[in-house]
């Protein structure tokens, strides 16, 4: 079995203002860099095999603060990224709805295949980065691998682990610096954890 330890990056200043990241190199806040390092006491007694991140420094500085007790080098994979949001990057919700409105709501109702321009659709997302989670799984066997990555990629590989539909998407809560562990056995493949914050409760930090 290989054990899949799936997280989320930590906060930064676009997370506060509700602006959509995506391939935008968004670095962690304050906030977010404490967030991680309640992860890298979370998991300093824990074996860890390797430490991969995407490669947008919010992600990949998350993973490079978990790895200080473990002495790992943190491997970048592009895959990883979030998704694309092409001409909503650095726009907050409601700016969209009232720029792209009718975009929105059918990106909303069919993320699946509803492309925003210049950007992705969350089918994409989810092929390049679970195919990369495949070939990390089929690297490390029987080994423990942590990945940094980002709220709508892990949402994506979750409904690709599960063989769901790409509308189910919103129905998976991703905060940040959220824990998901997934266990990849011969045939079969078991998500034994989902968001999970408890490192954050008595940190003062949320």
């Amino acid at each position: 079995m290989t054990k899949l330890v799936l997280v989320r990056h930590g906060h930064t200043p676009w997370n506060k203002g509700r602006r959509y990241q995506g391939h935008s190199d968004v670095q962690l806040s304050e906030e977010g860099r404490e967030q991680a390092r309640r992860l890298r006491d979370r998991f300093k007694e824990t074996k860890i095999d390797a430490i991969y991140a995407s490669d947008l420094s919010r992600a990949l500085e998350t993973a490079q603060i978990i790895a200080e007790p473990h002495g790992l080098i943190v491997q970048q994979i592009p895959e990883l990224r979030e998704m694309n949001f092409g001409v909503w990057e650095g726009l907050t919700f409601a700016e969209i709805q009232a720029q792209f409105r009718e975009l929105a709501d059918g990106w909303y109702k069919n993320p699946a295949d509803l492309q925003i321009p210049q950007g992705e659709t969350f089918r994409q997302v989810r092929d390049r980065a679970y195919k990369a989670v495949l070939e990390l799984v089929a690297k490390h066997p029987d080994e423990t691998v942590l990945v940094v990555s980002h709220g709508g990629t892990i949402r994506a590989v979750i409904c690709a682990v599960l063989d769901l539909e790409m509308d189910r998407i919103w129905q998976f809560r991703q905060d940040n610096t959220a824990v998901n562990i997934i266990e990849f056995y011969e045939g079969r493949t078991v998500i034994s954890l989902l968001n999970d914050t408890h490192h954050l409760y008595d940190s003062g930090v949320s």
